[in-house]
């Protein structure tokens, strides 16, 4: 009956399938390489988790997400984040109304499906923290009255490393509700030529067409939820989020490299990330190579690093990087 059962998701997965071909097929007309982004962007669409990206200026990291954007008959907005931004600007305000004597609200842009976050690094925390409520509850409260927000709705943030100037680190509460933080580097040699091939004409405009409609996005989510997790895999996945609260339990020595480890939150998402990424493999069901692929992403902006690791060099990634290489694979 199981087999039965993971035979049927799996026909389910091949067929509903043809929506991460269409997707990718169009973004791979304009996005030269970058796989490891677009299908991170594909991760976070289907799971229903917001993506903070991180990386030097010019990688195409907004281009992809106004590329993907795009692909989807969707409301897109994109908010350029600076330094005077207010919340106002972006969740709405109340607008006094003096001839009838009362306010009225002004929905701000983030009633839309897919909000671009342009360099949210470069805003001060109060708006940065404005974004909190709608990510998390997805809905936005203003004045007195709280609006649900549309369906699907992600926020899909751009950063540059905090060491550059005129930034300010996201707060950990901000950081935590963002599903996956990707790092992006520089294209090879072969994809610079390309993309140079591509896009070094003067005047050049980009546009794709719309590919795949909201309601598909949503139905997706809804075979994703039925793909199979073992129960092994689960008791992996919280081993893997333990070993960065007490890594002397598994006989690991780097307690000293870690300030907080991994929240419940990160159980959560990897588990849900892990089923979407199989989907995106064409699979109903998780192996363990699922989460240690996508597993990274999840966990780096979750592990805080002490002063220690600092003062050594130590990356939360290389903490992640001894935890998924010991801990025993199901």
């Amino acid at each position: 009956m199981q087999y039965s059962g993971i035979k049927q998701i799996n026909e389910m997965v091949q067929k509903e399938g043809i929506f991460v071909q269409k997707i990718t097929s169009e973004i791979g007309k304009v996005i030269v390489g970058q796989q490891y982004l677009v299908e991170r962007l594909l991760v976070g669409l289907l799971a229903d988790g917001h993506i903070l990206i991180e990386g030097v200026p010019g990688l195409a990291k907004t281009l992809s997400v106004r590329m993907l954007a795009q692909a989807i008959q969707t409301n897109f907005h994109r908010l350029q984040f600076t330094p005077d931004l207010l919340p106002a600007d972006i969740i709405g305000t109340l607008i006094y109304n003096p001839k009838e004597g009362t306010f009225f609200t002004k929905k701000g842009p983030i009633f839309s499906n897919i909000i671009l976050a342009d360099e949210i690094n470069r805003a001060p925390a109060k708006v940065q923290s404005a974004l909190l409520e709608a990510m998390q509850e997805r809905t936005v409260t203003i004045g007195e009255e709280t609006f649900p927000l549309p369906k699907p709705f992600l926020v899909l943030a751009t950063q540059n490393p905090i060491e550059q100037e005129g930034t300010y680190p996201l707060p950990e509460a901000q950081v935590d509700r963002f599903m996956l933080k990707l790092n992006i580097s520089y294209p090879n040699r072969k994809e610079e030529k390309e993309i140079l091939e591509r896009m070094a004409v003067i005047g050049k405009t980009l546009k794709m067409e719309p590919v795949v409609t909201p309601e598909e996005i949503i139905r997706v989510r809804e075979v994703i939820n039925e793909i199979y997790i073992d129960d092994k895999i689960k008791d992996y996945i919280v081993d893997v989020v333990f070993a960065t609260r007490d890594p002397k339990s598994y006989k690991l020595d780097i307690a000293q490299y870690i300030q907080y480890g991994a929240s419940p939150r990160a159980s959560i998402n990897l588990t849900i990330a892990s089923k979407a990424y199989a989907f995106i493999q064409g699979r109903g069901y998780v192996t363990p190579q699922d989460v240690k692929s996508i597993g990274m992403d999840v966990m780096r902006h979750r592990v805080i690093v002490s002063y220690e690791a600092e003062a050594e060099g130590l990356k939360s990634e290389d903490v992640l990087k001894r935890i998924f290489d010991e801990i025993e694979v199901p």
